[in-house]
């Protein structure tokens, strides 16, 4: 349908019946027609009816031009596998390393090996107390903690517990005097990191030196380091190969169910073969449950110093180690693990 159909008025040029209007010929009154557009009565043949004549196209005007579309860049390359975020080869250079200055120590001479740990502690503390006094303003006193953190370690050697707990108490002493010459101000809060860190470094330390007293230290502190860092090797291995389910991941969004399995198996399994070849009196089923005590301990001790981290807002303690961190970055899971491994195999097979 056109718009005629609906009652449109007629307009110039179109034929008017004659028998229409006022009059013959006539056309209808109203202001729509002029006497121009009135055909004489003689013509009698009907005009043809011309349609309406479509405007021609209009050309489209000319735009402006566009620039030309960016080459497209390369999709960045994915790696094959997933990535440990640390420069792998330096991290086992040094683990290297670091392992073949313990062993030499530790089967040579006993006291070197206390002089290792002792360079152990008074870097330790030093990276701790210094991430404390950057990120939070809390200045622990560093020479009565190393001072005293040397002290306990020597002093669990040479008198066994009760010496350790003499060196402990005197140390916490010593922290509180020495902050006393300074301004009161953050007192208590520089007192109390300073006796949580001679707590957490140099005493948790000290149970290393306790195992070494033994008969067969050397065995003893080789098997407490073995499950350490099999059950570190055995997280890592299977939670990035497998790993889905987060373990906790408000601390650690790394750590993983399925690497804290694999931490549990690796060590279960090194635990039984070292108490069955390594320890004097030991059987595999006490490795079993000195591994999954190891397992537990180390995960909680890793999971611990990453609560200190993100507390501090650092990534790692230090730089000391390349692909590894600072000190206390390795020492965060054996520092707990230190006092479990001591207290099984006294249980297991004695103090001596």
């Amino acid at each position: 349908m056109n718009d005629s159909s609906w009652g449109a008025r007629p307009t110039a040029g179109y034929w008017v019946p004659p028998d229409q209007g006022s009059g013959r010929g006539a056309p209808p009154a109203g202001p729509a027609y002029d006497a121009q557009d009135v055909l004489l009565p003689s013509a009698t043949q009907p005009m043809p009816v011309v349609p309406d004549t479509p405007a021609p196209p209009q050309e489209p005007m000319p735009s402006a031009p566009q620039p030309a579309p960016a080459a497209p860049q390369p999709a960045p390359k994915k790696s094959a596998g997933k990535s440990a975020g640390r420069d792998l080869g330096a991290a086992i250079g040094v683990g290297v390393g670091l392992g073949a200055v313990i062993i030499a120590s530790l089967f040579v001479v006993k006291a070197v090996f206390i002089g290792v740990i002792v360079v152990a502690v008074v870097v330790g503390l030093w990276e701790l107390t210094s991430r404390l006094g950057e990120r939070k303003d809390i200045k622990a006193p560093l020479v009565p903690l190393a001072v005293g953190g040397a002290a306990m370690v020597v002093a669990g050697y040479v008198r066994g517990p009760e010496g350790a707990w003499v060196a402990m108490a005197l140390t916490a002493l010593a922290v509180l005097v020495w902050r006393m010459t300074e301004p009161p101000e953050g007192y208590l809060k520089d007192v109390t990191a300073g006796v949580f860190a001679a707590f957490y470094v140099p005493f948790l330390a000290t149970f290393v030196a306790l195992m070494l007293t033994a008969d067969d230290g050397a065995w003893r502190v080789l098997t407490f380091l073995l499950l350490t860092v099999v059950s570190d090797t055995g997280a890592y291995a299977v939670g990035w190969r497998f790993g889905k389910h987060k373990l906790a991941p408000r601390i650690s969004p790394g750590k993983t169910r399925e690497g804290l399995l694999g931490a549990v198996t690796f060590a279960m399994a090194a635990g039984a073969l070292c108490m069955e070849f390594l320890i004097d009196g030991g059987t595999w089923w006490q490795g079993l449950l000195i591994g999954l005590a190891v397992a537990a301990s180390a995960t909680l001790g890793d999971l611990g110093e990453s609560m200190i981290k993100r507390d501090l807002g650092i990534k790692d303690m230090g730089t000391l180690l390349p692909g590894h961190g600072g000190i206390m970055d390795r020492l965060d899971s054996l520092l707990p693990t230190a006092p479990v491994v001591w207290l099984l195999l006294v249980i297991f097979v004695g103090s001596g």
